[in-house]
């Protein structure tokens, strides 16, 4: 993190390729453009990048209004996941000779590139502007293998045959780019893999694309797969109602999971409905969903080989993701909002297509809709190799 004393030069020096000023929030987009830029560090100088926020072009105080609303804003739209792989950044509130202003301190990512909507932006000096495909590769190029995510490692021996390509043409990479980016981009395939990290810079698929994409995952990562199982009781011994295991890449797996988990949900007359006929569900299907992608998104695909469990009670719904909490969630603080990444080229794809609707949100989600149809709290334990969640019926 940068000192006090770092910061107040940085800003005397004036903009530069590591320093930019605006005047408020009202900036809109081109704050987020800027925040992607310094995570690219396309000079790969590796120093962080400054955004002020409450200063002129000239460095000049702005007066502008800096609060927690202010704070808040940046914070979101550096957690949105419209900024993709998300970018680490400090943002805190400062007192510069006298002047109140808003900093953001962002770091060199050590995956680029990064995107926002789709886009990659690239520091020239004091500007920011789109990267160009030459951009771009120096970008992949630099990419810090050996401290690189799992999900973000090649996968040694697999090639582009094992990936289904015509679903990454088809419908990732116009999900994953901005559309009139897509149009103008006229580079090979396997360079748009990847940029998008589909494609390990050794021309190998990526963990994460062979997740998402491959056309037999498994093969390549064992217990990569859900195991459902309904039961017609409480217990594991009870007698098996219905039995699935739930194989292949990600954007089929997924869509899969939802229509299970959907015809599995049961509705009964709710009678605090009076005269009207009210239904309600004994699961809310949102909660459902959210509790089962954030165990695809954030399980261990390389600590272990035991896939997701669902296993569906008579009073209830456990889900068992393999590995413990990741970075700085724990116990004290699971659900809450604070979130971490062990795979976040999974997350990426699941934001891009439309499975994550904000990072770090959707266990509130699904805390609120537990409660607005009237079933408990969600319970889970945590150990070092399994996360378990459960899940009571109304």
């Amino acid at each position: 993190m940068l000192s006090p004393e770092d910061v107040r030069r940085l800003i005397a020096l004036g903009e530069s390729e590591n320093v930019e000023f605006k005047e408020s929030t009202a900036a809109g987009d081109s704050i987020p453009e800027v925040v992607c830029a310094f995570a690219n560090n396309l000079r790969g100088d590796g120093c962080p990048g400054l955004l002020v926020v409450g200063l002129r072009d000239d460095g000049s105080c702005a007066n502008s209004r800096i609060a927690d609303t202010e704070l808040k804003w940046l914070a979101d739209v550096c957690s949105s996941g419209a900024i993709l792989p998300r970018p680490s950044v400090n943002i805190f509130k400062a007192e510069i000779d006298g002047c109140s202003v808003a900093l953001v301190e962002v770091a060199a990512h050590g995956a680029p590139p990064v995107s926002f909507k789709g886009r990659v932006y690239v520091r020239l000096g004091p500007t920011t502007r789109l990267g160009s495909p030459e951009d771009e590769r120096r970008l992949v190029e630099r990419r810090r293998v050996a401290n690189l995510p799992y999900d973000y490692r090649a996968v040694p021996g697999a090639s582009i045959d094992d990936l289904l390509i015509s679903t990454i043409e088809n419908v990732y990479i116009p999900a994953a780019f901005n559309g009139a980016d897509f149009e103008r981009n006229d580079r090979a395939l396997t360079d748009k893999l990847r940029a998008l990290r589909v494609m390990a810079s050794s021309q190998e698929p990526s963990v994460g694309g062979l997740l998402a994409f491959g056309k037999d995952p498994e093969a390549w990562i064992p217990g990569a797969y859900v195991q459902f199982v309904r039961y017609d009781g409480l217990n594991l011994t009870d007698p098996i109602q219905n039995e699935k295991k739930l194989t292949g890449p990600l954007v089929s797996t997924l869509e899969e999971l939802d229509d299970l988990l959907k015809s599995n949900v049961r509705t009964s007359l709710d009678i605090r409905g009076g005269d009207r006929d009210v239904k309600r569900a004994d699961y809310p299907i949102r909660t459902l969903q959210q509790l089962s992608r954030n165990a695809v998104m954030h399980r261990s695909y390389d600590a272990s080989f035991a896939p997701i469990r669902i296993y569906w009670f008579s009073d209830r719904v456990e889900i068992s993701s393999p590995g413990g909490f990741f970075g700085q969630v724990n116990s004290s603080n699971f659900g809450s909002g604070v979130t971490d990444y062990r795979n976040p080229l999974i997350a990426e794809i699941l934001r891009n297509l439309g499975y994550v609707q904000r990072f770090g949100y959707g266990l509130v989600e699904a805390r609120r809709e537990l409660e607005a149809n009237g079933n408990r709290p969600f319970e889970f334990e945590d150990s070092p190799t399994t996360v378990l969640l459960r899940v009571y019926s109304v």
